[in-house]
């Protein structure tokens, strides 16, 4: 069963009328996890916006999406806005935009779960809490009465995972969410969205142009190349047997690279290829 799925959408600016993504359909499938993968520019998070119906008024859009068999068109944006957090949840590629720089964690954290449902605020503090101990989060309220500009990149994606643990959404989106982050921090955020995928059995749409990462997370993998899908299907079979020679080139450059850090590395190569967090595909 499909849980989302895109068919023809074409995605422009109506200021210059460029194409950014060119007919693309997709989709994803309920419990799995699905990865897209591609350069900068490729259109892999505009794609993503279109679907969470956050690309800016600038984006023209056609094409059908549908969530549950849902024309996600034809919603308005009051009904829009409940969906957001509750049934399609984003991880964000920088955790500073997804939070009010003007208010505390806290705030954030309450006025989500307020949409979605009735607690009280010591229920919300408690599931919240539990939530971010989950995630190696410690000292929870002290976290949530801090400013996003006094926690780390890390710590601000632990939040929106641990958010993510009480809303128990039917999609997770995230969106290149360990780019920003050092090498310890992404191996973290990576093993606490296995872990969020397992405890919600939510379905995932991945975002990311770490193959390492994606072969780690994902069931299927979608290669995007100036806004076209030029290559799909399972991940361990696009991997092994790349048919297009845009996929061809994205693994050999991973491949150069890894051979690259192991020669200057030696021995060291390991922590940075353990579990496939940055492994050798």
């Amino acid at each position: 069963m499909n849980i989302v799925e895109v068919e023809h959408l074409k995605l422009w600016d109506w200021k210059t009328n460029a194409m950014i993504v060119q007919d693309s359909s997709f989709q994803l499938k309920q419990g799995s996890c699905l990865a897209i993968v591609g350069e900068s520019g490729s259109g892999k998070s505009v794609t993503c916006k279109a679907i969470m119906r956050l690309n800016k008024p600038s984006i023209g859009q056609s094409g059908s999406i549908r969530f549950n068999g849902q024309n996600m068109a034809e919603l308005a944006e009051q009904d829009m806005r409940k969906m957001r957090g509750k049934k399609l949840c984003m991880i964000m590629q920088n955790g500073m935009r997804a939070f009010d720089p003007s208010c505390v964690i806290g705030v954030h954290v309450k006025e989500t779960l307020n949409v979605h449902y009735g607690w009280s605020k010591s229920i919300m503090i408690e599931k919240m809490s539990a939530a971010m101990q989950r995630v190696r989060l410690g000292h929870p309220l002290e976290v949530m009465n801090k400013y996003p500009h006094q926690l780390s990149g890390g710590m601000l994606q632990r939040v929106m995972i641990a958010l993510a643990l009480v809303l128990k959404p039917d999609v997770i989106i995230a969106d290149e969410p360990t780019t920003a982050l050092d090498t310890v921090s992404q191996y973290e955020v990576v093993e606490q969205l296995l872990r969020l995928r397992a405890e919600t059995g939510s379905s995932m749409l991945f975002i990311s142009h770490d193959l390492g990462v994606v072969k780690k997370v994902a069931d299927e993998v979608l290669v995007m190349k100036e806004g076209i899908i030029v290559e799909s299907g399972a991940v361990a079979s696009v991997f092994a047997n790349p048919v297009h020679e845009y996929t061809k080139y994205l693994l050999a450059t991973r491949q150069a690279l890894s051979e690259h850090f192991r020669a200057i590395m030696g021995g060291g190569a390991a922590l940075a290829d353990r579990d496939g967090c940055g492994e050798v595909v």
